[in-house]
C-alpha cells in the first residue's frame, strides 16, 4: 500500500475511497485515510469527522449510534473525539425535493399562495 511521510516519522496511508461529504455529497477522494478529527469537506468546508458522517450513526437508536460503548456527543453535525468513529460511504442523503414541493402545493391549495 503506498504512503507518504507528511511529517517526520508520520506515515499517512493513501488508498481508494469512495467518501463523500454528509451535508453536500462531495467527493472526498482527494483525502486520505485515515480521516483527522478537523479533516473538512473541500467544497462545503463542513466537519468530516463527525457522528452523521459514522458507519454507526442510526436516528433509531438511542443517541443515535449502534455503538453501545461510545459517549452521547450532542450535536451530530460537529467534529468530535470519538474512538468508535468509521467513515461511512453513502453519509449523503439528498434532500426529497419533490416531497416538499408536494407539501407546499398542498399548503398552498389550503391556505392560499402567499
Amino acid at each position: 500500500m503506498p504512503s507518504c511521510g507528511s511529517a517526520p516519522g508520520r506515515k499517512v496511508r493513501l488508498m481508494a475511497h469512495d467518501l463523500v461529504c454528509w451535508k453536500c455529497g462531495a467527493r472526498l477522494s482527494e483525502l486520505s485515510l485515515p480521516l483527522r478529527r478537523l479533516d473538512e469537506c473541500p467544497k462545503c468546508r463542513a466537519e468530516l469527522h463527525v457522528c452523521r458522517m459514522c458507519v454507526d450513526y442510526d436516528t433509531s437508536v438511542a443517541k443515535h449510534c449502534r455503538e453501545p460503548t461510545a459517549d452521547e456527543v450532542s450535536d451530530k453535525t460537529r467534529a468530535n473525539f470519538c474512538d468508535h468513529f468509521k467513515p461511512r460511504a453513502a453519509a449523503y442523503t439528498p434532500p426529497n425535493t419533490a416531497e416538499v414541493d408536494k407539501a407546499r402545493a398542498e399548503l398552498e391549495r389550503l391556505f392560499g399562495k402567499r
